[in-house]
Formats: structure tokens, sequence, C-alpha cells
């Protein structure tokens, strides 16, 4: 219900802040940063209320409760893409936009983090949009969209 073309960089930033939670490849966690730090710190700079407790909240339903005051690098690949996750849901957004987000990860991994992000948007109705290469979760999506060099090449609904 908001025309984007019509807000300036402040009033985008805002709205990606409040609305829009991003998982990368690469996880981009803050390697200086703990697990507990890398998850607060979003929702302190949009203006949280108690963002210690939704961190932790975040925290043990992603099983990570135990690794809360580790930094990036003490964590294995499913475990930091699972905080990226946490990361991503702790600002409640309307929207997330998920990049390869099993890319980095073997399939047991990439397994979990599929099934937590569905779970995830069927509890709190989340649009999810996630890309992938993998056929097997693309077939879990309620709409695929198939791109072949900057095209759309099918939109199929399941």
């Amino acid at each position: 219900g908001k025309d984007l073309t019509q807000m300036d960089e402040n009033r985008l930033a805002r709205l990606r802040g409040q609305k829009v939670g991003i998982i990368f490849q690469n996880f981009y966690l803050i390697p200086t940063l703990t697990a507990f730090e890398n998850v607060s710190i979003p929702h302190e700079l949009n203006g949280g209320d108690h963002s210690e407790n939704k961190a932790k909240e975040l925290l043990k339903s992603f099983d990570l409760s135990h690794r809360l005051n580790h930094y990036p690098g003490q964590l294995s690949g499913g475990e930091q893409q699972r905080l990226a996750v946490a990361r991503a849901f702790v600002n409640d957004p309307k929207l997330i936009l998920a990049d390869e987000p099993t890319g980095n990860l073997d399939s047991a991994n990439s397994h979990i983090i599929i099934d937590l992000l569905e779970k995830l948007h069927n509890q709190h109705g989340v649009t999810l949009v996630l890309v992938t290469h993998e056929k097997d979760i693309a077939s879990r999506a309620e709409r695929i969209i198939e791109l072949g060099d900057g095209r759309i090449i099918s939109d199929t609904a399941s």
C-alpha cells in the first residue's frame, strides 16, 4: 500500500528496517559481535523495545540459546545461517527476501533452513521471496517464477 517511487532514501531505509528482512547466502554476520548481539542490533537500530528478550526468544526457537555469547567464527555454517534467519525475523517483517539461503550449506542444514523458513512463513504470515537454483527447494513454494537470461520463462502456482 505504499508507493516506493515517491519515497526518499530515509523513508525507504526506515521501511526496509521495519517491514523487510533479508537473508544472504554468505550470512553477512558482524564477526566482532556475539550471536546475541548480531540478532539484537537490527531491533535496537529500529528503536525496538525489549530487544534483549526478543533476541533471546528467537535464538531459543532456532536452537541457538546455548550459543548466545559465541562469535560467528565459532559457529558452524548451519548455525551461522540460522543466526542470519533469526536476525532477519527480529523486527517482525512483512516480507523476507532470501538470496540463496542454502547455497553454502550441506543438504541436512539446507533442509533445516528451508523447514525453518516455511514454519515462520506459515506461523507469521510473512511473505517469503526465495531465490534458489535447487529444484527440490523450489518445488515447496506456493508460486515458482523461473528466470532465464533475465526473462521470465515460467510462472506457476501450486
